[in-house]
């Protein structure tokens, strides 16, 4: 970096030149990560997130004041954004149509960061083809703490998949779970892919009825994992891989191989200071070539009894 004033650095990358303001504040508390740190971050994973977030549009989670003011969702392209930063019109509503961000290179990745964007949450489906999902998640938070209980869901999930045909990929949410997710061919639109998820879900939940539900409702989900398939739908997010999270420590999402799951003791193992040695290589590298058909793992999918 090459400091302008007392109070911006310079950041150049791909030909962009990105100033970053008040590099020293604190983000994450007063002796916690601060701008600069984020910045880094986000240049130092851009190899590896990239193209799992490029080319769809993305809701920003952003910190202006750091984690311990209130943050806000934008999913409006901001009116001061450079010309460079790509957008994608999508409808909301019946009529609604909003401008959104979509990060496809290092330079907006790292303006974003000096938005205080500390969480890039994209859509499910890319700008090509908006209303039918290339991916297909489960989102598995345990009951407290529990996150034993999270790594049990996750092969559980596995399981199922494997058994449809479906690829599957694990990662860590930063937050307090784990997110399995599929590649799935984006021949199906949003309404299909979240029926054949719920199904697969209520499978799960009877096959393991003490241990998973699909119960929406905490109070009658009796201390057990809910099994959530709501973010496979049109315009919902989901954090991106090797997101920094808003939490204290700056915990960052981050994929894992399935070999290594049982070693993980939490969804914040990883964060700002510590994911540096894990960014040699990519676990979810080349999942888009895995992509297999929604549409046959459906018909696979025997029709469960009900949900528990």
């Amino acid at each position: 970096m090459t400091a302008t004033h007392p109070e911006a650095e310079t950041l150049h990358a791909g030909g962009r030149r990105i100033s970053i303001g008040h590099p020293d504040k604190p983000l994450f508390g007063r002796d916690g990560a601060t701008k600069r740190d984020l910045v880094r971050h986000y240049r130092a994973v851009a190899p590896l997130m990239l193209p799992h977030i490029r080319g769809r549009p993305m809701a920003l989670e952003r910190f202006p004041d750091g984690i311990g003011s209130d943050g806000f969702y934008q999913k409006r392209r901001p009116r001061h954004a450079p010309p460079w930063v790509h957008g994608v019109p999508v409808q909301r509503g019946n009529s609604d149509t909003t401008t959104m961000v979509v990060c496809d290179d290092v330079a907006t990745l790292l303006w974003l960061a000096d938005q205080a964007v500390i969480t890039p949450h994209p859509w499910l489906s890319r700008a090509d083809h908006l209303r039918r999902p290339d991916r297909l998640i489960f989102d598995l938070d345990p009951p407290g703490d529990d996150f034993d209980a999270a790594r049990r869901a996750a092969y559980d999930v596995r399981d199922l998949l494997d058994e449809l045909g479906l690829a599957c990929y694990v990662m860590t949410t930063g937050s307090r779970g784990l997110h399995v997710v599929a590649p799935i061919r984006p021949e199906l639109d949003f309404d299909d892919v979240r029926e054949f998820a719920r199904h697969a879900a209520d499978t799960l939940a009877g096959r393991h009825p003490d241990r998973l539900t699909t119960r929406v409702r905490r109070n009658q989900r009796g201390g057990r994992l809910f099994v959530d398939i709501l973010r496979n739908a049109y315009a919902q997010l989901a954090v991106a891989p090797y997101a920094v999270r808003p939490r204290p420590g700056a915990p960052v999402a981050t994929p894992l191989e399935w070999a290594e799951l049982d070693e993980v003791t939490s969804a914040r193992d990883w964060s700002i200071g510590t994911i540096g040695d894990r960014l040699g290589s990519d676990p979810w590298h080349g999942m888009a070539r895995h992509a297999r058909s929604p549409r046959r793992a459906a018909e696979r999918l025997p029709r469960p009894a009900g949900a528990r």
